[in-house]
C-alpha cells in the first residue's frame, strides 16, 4: 500500500486512475507479477501482488516514480506525490491471503466511498465476482482455488467471506 503525500490525492479523476492502471499493468508484465486484488482509493491504493522473482522494490519503485512524474507534470506539481516508501507485508498462509483480500475489497466500504464492495469501480473485486469484465491485471486463480473447485460456488463464498467482514 501506498498514501499520498500529506494524505492529499493521488487520484483526482478517472484520468488519474486508469494511467495508474496501465503503468501497473506494464510493471505486472516486466516483473512477472501476479497481481490477486488491488483498490485505487482518492488518496492512497493497495496491491496484493505475488512476486516469483522477489523484485518487489525494483517495481514498487518503477510503479510510483513513473506515476508521480506523469501526475505532478498532469496536475503541474512538483515534490512527492507519496508520503514514504510503499508499506508491504509478507504473506505466509492462505488465510492471511483470504484476510487481505478481504480487506481490499472492503476499504472503500468502509470509508464510505459505497455500500458495496462490488460496486467500487477502482478495485479488482468486482471483476473477481463476476459482477465486471474479465480485469487483464488479476490472476484470480489461486483466490478462486481458495474457496472452492467450482468457480461458480467459489464466487458465491467469496461474496459471503467479504460481506462477513
Amino acid at each position: 500500500m501506498c498514501r499520498g503525500n500529506r494524505r492529499e490525492r493521488i487520484f483526482v479523476d478517472k484520468r488519474d486512475g486508469w494511467t495508474f492502471l496501465s503503468i501497473l499493468a506494464e510493471v505486472i508484465k516486466r516483473h512477472c507479477w501476479r497481481c490477486h486484488s488491488y483498490c485505487l482509493m482518492p488518496n492512497h491504493y493497495h496491491l496484493l501482488v505475488e512476486t516469483p522473482n522477489a523484485d518487489i522494490a525494483g517495481g514498487m519503485h518503477r510503479l510510483n516514480n513513473r506515476f508521480a512524474k506523469w501526475f505532478n507534470a498532469r496536475h503541474e506539481q512538483t515534490g512527492h506525490l507519496f508520503e514514504r516508501r510503499y508499506r508491504s507485508i509478507v504473506i505466509e498462509t492462505d488465510e492471511q491471503l483470504l484476510e487481505l483480500v478481504r480487506y481490499i475489497a472492503l476499504n472503500p466500504v468502509h470509508a464510505l466511498l459505497c455500500e458495496r464492495a462490488e460496486m467500487w469501480k477502482w478495485s479488482s473485486y468486482g471483476a473477481l465476482v463476476g459482477v465486471r469484465d474479465r480485469d487483464p491485471l488479476l490472476t484470480t486463480a489461486r483466490i478462486v482455488a481458495a474457496f472452492a473447485t467450482s468457480p461458480e460456488r467459489a464466487v458465491e463464498r467469496i461474496r459471503t467471506f467479504v460481506n462477513e467482514g
